[in-house]
């Protein structure tokens, strides 16, 4: 079986999220890998020499800088004509493209697997993560979105992949790129960082947020995250959301402070190694999951914490 992979990238850098990708794909056979970009031979080149990876597609084109996906999505569609699935990372970026390119293959998408369990069989998450299902497609073609925290990363070296230049209908016209607003911080992305502090509703306003959270995340050089209650209350952006409706993430440790636990949260981090929960209602359903568990003002604990480290 031939998986083509897509490869999430910012024209300079191959996003961690495609790596995880390339270990699921090279459960189901030979791997192959697709850079959609501008100027983007740089990538074509970082990409061969992932381990596993016997051949890279560069789609160089200006249709294809920022990935836009009804720019990307036909030209993924013209390259399944070679292969038999098609892997995405589960990134906000992978699931705008992968349905995409479901729809115009007329095949059913798998979303967020987990595991590999046979050459057309995998597991996914379902009800929030509360289950597991076992799902396996009877589509002439496979469309699927990884996601990245249950699978290892590939080796970034010890390829020797060839690179090979594709061609495909370029600018669809339907869509075209406006602008970014990027948040720049210079903490680890929360995909990749191995400690997290993540803030919950009982920090009250930004400051707070500010005051509690920042010291000890600096002391741990941690990532930031927050929960949707934060964030739809302004206390941190967008970015810093982990649950159900943002990141995914399993670090080496996650601490969630004034986190009560909500499923859509749980959804988010629970596969994290050690989870440390600081709240003051013990009844909180955080401490269920959590491997460690503080009951107790945070307004005293984590300054308290901070000043130990």
């Amino acid at each position: 079986m031939k998986t083509l992979v897509w490869v999430e990238h910012d024209n300079s850098s191959i996003k961690d999220a495609t790596l995880s990708a390339v270990t699921a794909a090279a459960k189901l056979g030979e791997v192959h890998l697709l850079v959609a970009g501008h100027n983007a031979a740089g990538v074509a080149d970082e990409a061969a020499k992932i381990a596993g990876v016997s051949k890279v597609h560069l789609a160089d084109d200006a249709a294809y800088d920022h990935a836009l996906p009804e720019n990307v999505a036909p030209l993924v569609a013209e390259l399944m004509g070679h292969h038999d699935a098609f892997v995405a990372p589960a990134t906000t970026t992978g699931k705008n493209i992968a349905p995409r390119v479901a729809a115009l293959l007329d095949v059913m998408q798998i979303s967020e697997v987990l595991s590999v369990e046979g050459e057309r069989t995998f597991t996914r998450p379902i009800y929030a993560g509360n289950a597991i299902a076992t799902v396996e497609s009877s589509d002439p073609k496979l469309v699927l979105t990884v996601r990245g925290t249950a699978f290892d990363k590939a080796a970034r070296e010890g390829g020797s992949g060839t690179v090979e230049a594709v061609s495909g209908a370029g600018n669809a016209g339907t869509a075209q790129f406006v602008g970014q607003e990027i948040a720049k911080s210079e903490r680890p992305e929360l995909t990749s960082a191995k400690v997290i502090v993540s803030g919950g509703r009982a920090l009250k306003d930004a400051d707070t947020f500010q005051q509690i959270i920042i010291p000890l995340a600096d002391k741990l050089g941690a990532g930031v995250g927050a929960s949707r209650a934060a964030v739809d209350a302004g206390y941190v952006p967008n970015d810093y959301q982990v649950g159900q409706t943002g990141k995914i993430v399993a670090p080496e440790v996650y601490i969630a402070v004034g986190i009560s636990g909500a499923i859509q949260h749980l959804a988010g981090m629970k596969d994290s190694k050690t989870i440390i929960a600081i709240n003051k209602d013990e009844d909180a359903p955080i401490f269920q999951v959590a491997d460690i568990g503080l009951v107790g003002d945070l307004y005293k604990l984590v300054p308290e914490l901070t000043e130990k480290l």
